[in-house]
């Protein structure tokens, strides 16, 4: 009763390239992995940047500030000065410094709101972010199982093969 070589070979080969196909989807799904948990580092490190900024130290609240500053500034003057010439008195000058001071307060207070805002926002993009990365590992860990399911059903259909090989029955 000849061993038909061939059938062994074909299925030996067939057993061989499931197992490697296993093992280099395998390792491409292990690259994905770590392409996407690197993105998911790089996004809490912007997340923590930005979620934490102080919004009044922000470049463009600073110039606001140093605005504001300057045209109560300029207010201030004009109040002493009227008051100079027209002989008003020292309560209005007062009275324009407390506006002034109410004025920067508010402003001030303008830019902590936005800054509530923006922070809303950014945790909102980070939130939709992190959701998609881990959709992203979800489905390399499908992909993953897939082919894990495909080499040993691959290596149980070569298995089979060497079985018939070796069956008696089946040379009849």
């Amino acid at each position: 009763m000849p061993l038909p070589i061939a059938g062994l070979i074909g299925a030996g080969i067939g057993a061989i390239g499931s197992i490697f196909g296993g093992i280099a989807a395998s390792k491409a799904a292990k690259r994905a992995r770590q392409g996407v948990m690197s993105s998911m580092r790089d996004n809490q490190t912007w997340y923590d940047r930005r979620y934490n900024e102080d919004a009044l130290q922000r470049a463009d609240a600073l110039r606001t500030m140093e605005r504001t500053r300057e045209a109560i500034a300029k207010r201030n003057q004009r109040a002493q000065a009227m008051q100079a010439v027209m002989g008003g008195t020292e309560e209005s000058v007062q009275a324009e410094r407390e506006a002034g001071n109410e004025a920067l307060s508010n402003v001030a207070s303008a830019i902590a709101a936005d800054g509530a805002k923006r922070k809303d926002l950014i945790e909102s993009q980070y939130i939709q972010r992190r959701d998609g990365f881990q959709q992203q590992l979800n489905q390399i860990e499908n992909n993953r199982a897939q082919g894990i399911t495909q080499a040993i059903g691959g290596v149980a259909q070569a298995g089979a093969g060497i079985a018939s090989a070796f069956d008696p029955q089946s040379s009849k």
